[in-house]
């Protein structure tokens, strides 16, 4: 081989090796880069109420290429509905956005705390802090004026009235809509109110809020403080109780950011 050859192969040699070398390095740096996005979303439903809550919001998720599964609570204790949630959170096949509405933000404080899940989104909801449970939230503000409409039964189950589903928790559906919602509801279980979240997620994970303006409900400027107090980005509509019935689209595109944006591990900072 010629003395040019020579210099001409070891020149090769060593472009071929800086050029393997730099890919080995983006390829780590590429690796170690936390990604954003997660396509899994978790959606728990709140009092009064089971996973049709959802029914507009899933199909507009869904085309937008996510996974949508809807939990369907028991109602009957803060600990079987956390484990509810959690069974469908141990179904998804990668990290997770836990979406919570109303009683449903007190149990994804509790469920949010699996390690799959990434992100927390709180809608017209109880976001308790460690130690919390719904009624020493709900005592640091004046009553939605729905509460009046809460009645228990002999079993000590909660239901609302018809006055309370057509004028307070659903006022800006249609009639027909808020029968539907009147003849579904979710027996409740009076004393969950009083149960404890032992570890709220929001401290460690990132969160986001919509706040129902015209909640009767759960006081809409108890909802502005908690998504204050928990970092949240917040979203507020001019909204019922019921803003994934009554606004999906806005509802939805919420969430599809969240979903997004969140980082996948779990580790975005709030």
């Amino acid at each position: 081989m010629s003395k040019f050859n020579s210099i001409a192969v070891g020149m090769l040699a060593t472009a071929l090796f800086a050029f393997v070398s730099r890919q080995q390095i983006e390829s780590k740096q590429k690796a170690e880069e936390p990604k954003k996005g997660v396509k899994n979303i978790v959606l728990v439903h709140g009092a009064f109420a089971d996973g049709s809550s959802w029914s507009r919001v899933i199909p507009l998720l869904e085309a937008k290429g996510f996974k949508v599964t809807a939990v369907q609570n028991p109602l009957t204790s803060l600990n079987d509905d956390v484990t509810a949630a959690k069974r469908i959170i141990a179904l998804q096949d990668g990290p997770v956005l836990l979406v919570g509405h109303s009683w449903g933000g007190v149990v994804i404080s509790e469920a949010g705390n699996d390690p799959k899940v990434a992100g927390l989104v709180y809608v017209a909801a109880f976001a308790p802090d460690n130690g919390e449970s719904l009624n020493d939230v709900a005592q640091t503000a004046s009553p939605g004026p729905g509460n009046e409409q809460v009645k228990a039964d002999a079993s000590g189950f909660l239901s609302l009235t018809p006055k309370g589903i057509f004028e307070d928790f659903a006022q800006d559906l249609p009639m027909s809509e808020r029968r539907v919602i009147l003849a579904t509801q979710g027996q409740w279980a009076a004393f969950t109110t009083g149960e404890k979240v032992s570890k709220a997620a929001w401290h460690d994970k990132p969160s986001w809020f919509i706040v129902g303006g015209k909640d009767r409900m759960i006081n809409p400027g108890l909802q502005r403080t908690l998504a204050k107090k928990i970092g949240a980005q917040t979203l507020e509509l001019n909204s019922s109780h019921v803003p994934m019935l009554s606004q999906p689209a806005k509802v939805a595109a919420f969430i599809a950011n969240a979903a997004s944006n969140v980082d996948s591990k779990g580790l975005a900072s709030k």
